[in-house]
């Protein structure tokens, strides 16, 4: 299953009260694989996506976990919870591997979100919040998101959130040659837009983040200059593009602040843009009301028109058609995966009966000879085997779902087996 919200369900302003920091990532995982329902889980949390996908024995009860940590670490009120999409087995599977291809990015196509989707289940190992299943899936996933690549065009001209935030400038200025650039923050996100900045002809790049080391080692990369941020308000009124993408949890640009910027800036013509592409904002929204700035989050991202998008929707159709497939066949083997600890038990349980109905035998009618013994156990093990695999064949080859419930519950009944759930439990480990 999958619950969560993403760039379609939700405005950037609902995203970021429901983003979890890596911090706290590791506390959700934590409280989620203990929590009721839930067998295994991974957190994906970007600034386009918070999601929750697990391996659940109760879909009903997972989902209320999920709802009751969102309540308690995030506020999450019922009028809320609309936001938030639930998705089952094979629409599930499907959406995964839609993430994991970027065909459910903002920017389809954008090279990002397979590192981003390989951190969140590397977080969820290390905590051992995944086992067999969803292991399994993100393994699938990431094998499909690889021949997605290779087989349509979907990474041809690919493009991100920093190319979508130089195409809004570039719309302002006209051109970006001789433009100053300033970064507020050191990370991915910063050095790809500076690079497309640079790319497109903007003239130098200031670095300015809390830790002047990591300034300074990204300003190295670009041949820019590392700031100290408590310096960094006479430079970003020089400024002609800041890109902020910090990973503060607040704001760090008020409208007060962005106004005295202003005015520290009434020799330098031309207007100031600002790229709040950051999770949480680092910008306080009502600075784009500030005369002479041109303010634009994620949600404004989303609009900027791409001259190669005709294309990446053309190829996303042919990468649906594999998704399509690969999902519909993985789900069957997921299934079948899930029935093994009931067809484990089916086998041992007859042979088990069949022990005992051969000791009552020996006892009424014998003793016999070695090789009759021998016999006798052969046959009986054999009958076993006959049963047992006559009867796995129906279970697996069953088509849908509910049916296989069904028969898997009926045997558990007809031979007294461990429920579904005690045998989904005792195979979380393996």
């Amino acid at each position: 299953m999958v619950v969560g919200l993403n760039y379609r369900t939700a405005p950037v302003g609902v995203r970021e009260r429901f983003w979890i920091s890596e911090t706290r990532r590791y506390e959700a995982l934590v409280q989620l694989s203990r929590a009721e329902g839930i067998e295994e889980v991974i957190v994906m949390a970007t600034c386009n996506r918070t999601e929750f996908w697990l391996w659940g024995t109760d879909v009903t009860l997972a989902a209320n976990s999920v709802m009751r940590l969102l309540g308690a670490e995030y506020g999450l009120k019922l009028c809320e919870w609309k936001h938030f999409y639930r998705l089952l087995d094979e629409t599930a599977l499907l959406h995964i591997f839609r993430v994991a291809s970027s065909l459910d990015s903002m920017v389809v196509g954008e090279p990002q979100v397979v590192v981003q989707v390989k951190e969140a289940w590397k977080q969820a190992q290390k905590l051992g919040a995944t086992g067999r299943f969803l292991d399994a899936v993100l393994q699938k996933a990431l094998v499909v998101s690889d021949r997605v690549r290779s087989e349509t065009t979907i990474g041809k001209s690919a493009v991100s959130i920093p190319y979508a935030a130089v195409q809004l400038a570039r719309q302002i200025f006209g051109t970006l040659g001789n433009k100053k650039v300033l970064l507020l923050g050191a990370g991915q996100m910063s050095e790809l837009s500076a690079g497309e900045l640079l790319k497109h002809g903007a003239h130098s790049v200031c670095v300015i983040n809390r830790t002047l080391e990591h300034a300074a080692e990204l300003a190295a990369k670009l041949g820019g200059l590392a700031i100290p941020f408590e310096e960094r308000w006479q430079h970003m009124a020089e400024a002609d593009i800041i890109i902020c993408s910090t990973s503060c949890p607040h704001t760090i640009l008020s409208r007060d602040e962005a106004e005295l910027m202003v005015r520290m800036r009434a020799e330098k013509s031309g207007p100031l843009v600002i790229a709040d592409i950051a999770m949480p904002r680092n910008v306080d929204p009502s600075v784009r009301n500030v005369h002479g700035i041109f303010l634009y989050d994620l949600d404004d991202l989303e609009n900027v028109p791409d001259e190669n998008a005709s294309e990446r929707e053309a190829a996303a159709v042919e990468a649906q058609k594999i998704l399509q497939a690969e999902a519909q066949g993985f789900r069957r083997k997921l299934t079948n995966e899930k029935v093994v600890p009931t067809i484990v038990a089916l086998r041992l349980r007859l042979d088990e009966i069949c022990r005992q109905e051969l000791d009552s035998f020996r006892q009424e009618n014998g003793p016999f000879a070695k090789d009759q013994d021998e016999m006798l156990n052969a046959m009986m093990s054999r009958m076993t085997q006959r049963i047992a695999g006559s009867l796995s064949r129906e279970l697996k080859g069953l088509p849908e779902k509910v049916d296989q419930e069904l028969m898997t519950t009926a045997l558990q009944r007809l031979f007294h087996l461990p429920t579904a759930q005690q045998a989904i439990a005792g195979t979380k480990s393996a």
